[in-house]
């Protein structure tokens, strides 16, 4: 790991959070990520499942944590499993917990090795009622692969069919999208490294210049910082390439005119930045590109004002888009009259901003959270209007990451240039 150790309260909080929404006699099991083969030799670089690592802090592969709290055993009431690392092992792979370590890291006192699993849950479960078992059930997940979660549970089905079976994810659906400040500091950590990167690229970024050599200064940033590395795939796209809301080839020439939209955030402690910004290639925008520009830049101002506690979810984005049809009406892109026969279902200004406005952030990227849940204090979302122009080969957009709070919202990325005049003077110092 490169980040130092964070204190185990945060998750033993967690967990006591966690338990206070089980059933009487309920015990709940949640597995690590699997390891998936890269090439013939290689595993891609493990990334610990969100919910395992939030409940334990333990950031390795090959990992179980079992909890149990009306155990007749006390001894088994939080059991944490571990891969038992050898000879072999410290060669080749180095660094695995201890025993000692991963009760340091997790406030965990039993920890056995992973081959004790078995023996440990058949002592405990046919005293329990019901098992709660753990499935990726983020909106924007679709089951394709049969993941360890999914292989896990028909195993215990097939070995425990009379139990009575619960979804551990409603639990932590609520759980996780309300940051503690322990977890407000590590997103913050992760916005100032952010931060930093697109400062260098501000500094580094002339004509001529290949969209992955930019990326190579932001990876630089990130890994000497003691990030993780990028907390998604890159956008570097300039010109044209903006109009490509998912485009992560960065493989063309930045030309002298164009407009670069980055869209890139760094990974610190498995928390996220996520951040959006549009720099001029050659230092400058035109007028044309500054005007679309503000435009965005006072979508996003309006945006943030919206965010607070008690505010819905659909009715934000509907807010949203007036405010955007607004904009679009001034620079000429949309008409009054097409607002007025839009398709509902479909609104005008969806030709030039078809994403949704706001996400929540946090363990993942597009953080665990319920769609028809009102933003609550402690949420953590994103503010990230666009407006896309394929003809004018020209894509703004503008992301910063918004803490909710009692006293109103926090801007974790308030110090990250984000006026157009403050860029130019940066690109051109």
């Amino acid at each position: 790991m490169k980040y130092p150790t964070i204190d185990q309260s945060l998750f033993i909080l967690n967990r006591k959070n966690f338990s206070k929404h089980l059933k009487n006699n309920s015990l709940a099991i949640f597995n690590s990520s699997d390891e998936f083969p890269r090439s013939g030799d290689q595993s891609f670089v493990f990334k610990q499942n969100p919910d395992l690592f939030y409940l334990s802090g333990i950031d390795q592969e090959q990992t179980i944590l079992l909890l149990y709290p009306d155990c007749p055993n006390p001894l088994y009431r939080e059991v944490l499993f571990l891969r038992q690392t050898n000879d072999f092992i410290k060669v080749w792979e180095g660094y695995k917990y201890t025993k000692e370590q991963a009760k340091a890291a997790s406030g965990i006192q039993a920890i056995y090795w992973l081959e004790d699993f078995d023996n440990i849950l058949h002592s405990i479960v046919n005293y329990a009622e019901h098992i709660y078992l753990n499935t990726n059930e983020n909106d924007r997940y679709a089951h394709e692969v049969p993941y360890r979660d999914v292989r896990f549970i028909e195993k215990m089905k097939s070995k425990y069919p009379l139990h009575h079976y619960e979804r551990s994810a409603p639990v932590m659906r609520s759980l996780r999208a309300v940051k503690s400040d322990v977890e407000i500091e590590l997103t913050k950590k992760a916005s100032a490294i952010t931060r930093d990167a697109f400062i260098r690229v501000l500094k580094f970024t002339r004509p001529g210049v290949k969209e992955y050599e930019i990326e190579a200064e932001i990876i630089h940033e990130f890994i000497r910082q003691g990030g993780t590395g990028h907390a998604y795939t890159p956008i570097i796209a300039s010109g044209h390439n903006a109009n490509i809301l998912h485009y992560t080839d960065n493989n063309q020439e930045c030309k002298d005119g164009d407009v670069i939209l980055f869209d890139f955030g760094a990974e610190y402690a498995n928390y996220n930045a996520d951040m959006s910004r549009c720099i001029p290639v050659n230092g400058r925008f035109t007028p044309r590109q500054k005007e679309v520009y503000n435009a965005v830049l006072k979508v996003m101002r309006a945006s943030v004002k919206l965010i607070k506690e008690g505010t819905i979810w659909n009715t934000y984005h509907e807010e949203v888009g007036e405010i955007m049809s607004e904009q679009l009406i001034n620079l000429g892109l949309i008409t009054s009259e097409d607002v007025k026969n839009q398709n509902p279902a479909y609104p005008a200004y969806k030709k030039y901003f078809m994403h949704g406005n706001s996400h929540h952030l946090g363990i993942d990227v597009h953080d665990f959270a319920g769609r028809y849940t009102p933003f609550a204090a402690g949420n953590i979302l994103t503010v990230e209007p666009g407006i896309y122009i394929p003809a004018e080969s020209l894509g703004i957009r503008l992301e910063n990451n918004i803490l909710i709070t009692s006293d109103g919202n926090v801007d974790l990325m308030a110090d990250i240039p984000l006026e157009a005049e403050e860029i130019e003077d940066i690109m051109n110092s």
